[in-house]
């Protein structure tokens, strides 16, 4: 009578033998992988070799395993700066506001699109509002600047017309985040919809159909038939949106900060590029990063087991 050892590693063995059978017959797909598997170990985990730059004294002639242990004494300095409060808060608060201003829209477009039946209509309104997603972050600036310049601009033209004085917004830091938010929320709204007009897509029409003969109105089949079809998606984009929440767009800031408006344009992006980039802190740049890194998984893990508890929808 054979052992339970011996027939365990029978039936190993034939798993083990049944997984090359797949991998085998199905040899082309697993081929297509093999450039996505060196992009991603290539470009995201290689470099991750110099997250211990954060834990040492960084010394570009001793090299990244040369430079001496420094423990959390990084982490320390960052957290003791007297910056930190203000540029952490204003990550948060910029992050925060884009999420609480963009994430809505993006739903109610592709709600109001899935209910347009020209076809025509509905491919110039699609065209219009994704074409501000390709224009470059150094146009949009520049786009931001010449339309609110108190000499040109015609925002400060309008203002004009209305008897009021010209704004100089670009250098009021009372200003900067409704400019860098609601410019953000033009520009991607209609991109950030086509994952959900995908999901309307696929809805089921009999169900429609259903609720038209029971005499629902438009609105009704809205709110009982597409919310709860797209209700999973929106948990899944909740989820990765607030997993980025300390991610302030780094370009867009830089180019839009100058010294008037430091007070609220400054973020931790921008701030480690000036102590790493700038001021050669390396270490410390490292350290920052890699703490910027942390409270976003740290985010990311708890509202998404949270999201799991409720809704039994989640990324893992």
């Amino acid at each position: 009578m054979p052992s339970i050892a011996t027939t365990s590693t029978k039936k190993g063995y034939k798993r083990k033998n049944s997984v090359f059978k797949v991998i085998g017959k199905n040899y082309q797909v697993y081929l297509m992988l093999i450039p996505c598997l060196l992009f991603f170990a290539i470009f995201c985990y290689g470099p991750m070799y110099g997250v211990q730059i954060a834990f040492k004294n960084y010394n570009t002639g001793l090299g990244i395993w040369g430079s001496p242990w420094a423990g959390l004494r990084h982490f320390e300095r960052f957290l003791s700066l007297p910056q930190f409060w203000q540029v952490f808060w204003n990550t948060l608060y910029l992050s925060v506001y884009s999420l609480i201003a963009g994430f809505p829209f993006p739903i109610l477009v592709s709600l109001m699109l899935n209910e347009v039946r020209n076809a025509r209509y509905k491919k110039l309104v699609q065209t219009v509002t994704y074409a501000p997603h390709f224009i470059s972050t150094v146009v949009m600036v520049t786009m931001i600047t010449l339309f609110l310049s108190p000499s040109s601009g015609f925002v400060n033209k309008a203002i004009e017309a209305f008897g009021g004085e010209p704004i100089h917004f670009m250098i009021k830091s009372e200003y900067f985040p409704h400019i860098y938010v609601w410019s953000g929320v033009w520009q991607h709204f209609g991109w950030n919809s086509i994952i959900y007009l995908a999901t309307l897509a696929n809805v089921d029409e009999s169900l429609h159909e259903a609720a038209v003969i029971d005499g629902a109105t438009r609105m009704q089949r809205i709110w009982y038939i597409n919310l709860p079809c797209l209700a999973p998606t929106i948990v899944i984009q909740l989820i990765l949106s607030l997993g980025g929440i300390l991610g302030a767009d780094f370009e867009k800031v830089l180019l839009m900060q100058n010294a008037s408006i430091m007070s609220s344009a400054d973020v931790i992006a921008t701030y480690t590029y000036r102590i790493g980039i700038q001021g050669s802190e390396f270490s410390l740049s490292s350290a920052i990063g890699m703490f910027n890194s942390v409270i976003n998984l740290v985010v990311l893990v708890v509202v998404n087991t949270i999201c799991r508890r409720i809704s039994d929808t989640s990324l893992w």
